[in-house]
């Protein structure tokens, strides 16, 4: 069953779908909105070529670099464009803005590629929270819902800017911590009690002998790699040392281990002849003269 830490880690990243689910949903939207806007501009300079009352900022035939100016309407009808010269080209700019910018968040909630955000954008790093990311959510989600945009937009910019909220608290909570407790990639080295919520199983190695004597693969990764270098045992049992691991080792290879013979050392002197030793050279001395 998972524990507290196990729980804090699956609220996280259910916020951060919930949050790069948003951030598409803008995604799309944006697009929908810019194709909208460059269609009702073409509908507007069409009239304008039509109406009389309706002067055209640029005498061009290129209709995408027309601006039309109309006393009545503040806006282009049908469209987030303002009727200002060059509005058409600051809404479209815009939506490209907002379309690179939700781009960049998205690969920073999916962290990929970490060393480029931990280099050129720290704030969306591995090393910050997650309250900058809230913010820059809230910029872009109060950017949209100022305009006059559709159902999809509406909806999706307030999504985006009610999760924003919520990495701002997080961010608040955790701070710089949040990132590392909802990654996927670095859970084991954080804390082994999050084994209930990913496995941490490992199979164990296999150490297996060729028939000939060598050392195969496997034996080089158990031992160090460096069995296939020298002959001798201790090259081949590095890090073994001198204990029952070594002995064990050294005993699958076919090695057997002698204990040295005993000996005193060179500086103890002998040992002096007693009464009872001295009694019985005599009488064997004598034994041997009557014989």
């Amino acid at each position: 069953m998972p524990t507290t830490k196990g729980y804090i880690f699956i609220g996280l990243n259910v916020v951060r779908a919930l949050s790069i689910i948003s951030l598409l949903l803008l995604f799309a939207s944006s697009i929908v909105t810019m194709v909208h806007d460059v269609q009702a501009v073409n509908a507007f300079i069409s009239a304008g070529k039509a109406d009389p009352n309706i002067r055209i900022a640029s005498n061009t035939t290129n209709s995408t670099g027309l601006d039309c100016i109309n006393g009545d309407t503040d806006y282009v009808q049908g469209s987030t464009v303002p009727n200002q010269p060059a509005g058409a080209f600051w809404a479209v700019l815009n939506r490209l803005l907002i379309i690179f910018q939700v781009i960049v968040l998205i690969m920073s909630e999916v962290g990929w590629p970490a060393a480029f955000f931990n280099r050129f954008f720290p704030i969306l790093g591995d090393d910050f929270g997650l309250g900058a990311l809230g913010v820059i959510q809230c910029l872009l989600g109060a950017a949209v819902l100022s305009h006059h945009v559709d159902e999809f937009s509406l909806v999706s910019a307030f999504f985006l800017f009610s999760l924003g909220c919520v990495n701002i608290l997080l961010g608040l909570i955790f701070r710089e911590s949040a990132k590392s407790r909802r990654s996927i990639t670095s859970w084991r080295e954080q804390d082994k009690d999050t084994k209930g919520v990913l496995p941490t199983s490992q199979a164990p190695r296999q150490l297996v002998m060729s028939p000939g004597g060598t050392w195969n693969e496997k034996e080089r990764e158990a031992y160090g790699g460096d069995a296939s270098r020298s002959g001798s045992l201790s090259s081949q049992k590095s890090g073994m040392g001198f204990g029952r691991q070594g002995e064990k080792a050294a005993m699958t290879r076919g090695f057997t281990l002698t204990r040295p013979v005993e000996a005193l050392p060179t500086y103890i002197p002998k040992r002096a002849a007693s009464r009872r030793d001295s009694g019985a050279e005599s009488v064997s001395e004598g034994s041997e003269t009557a014989v």
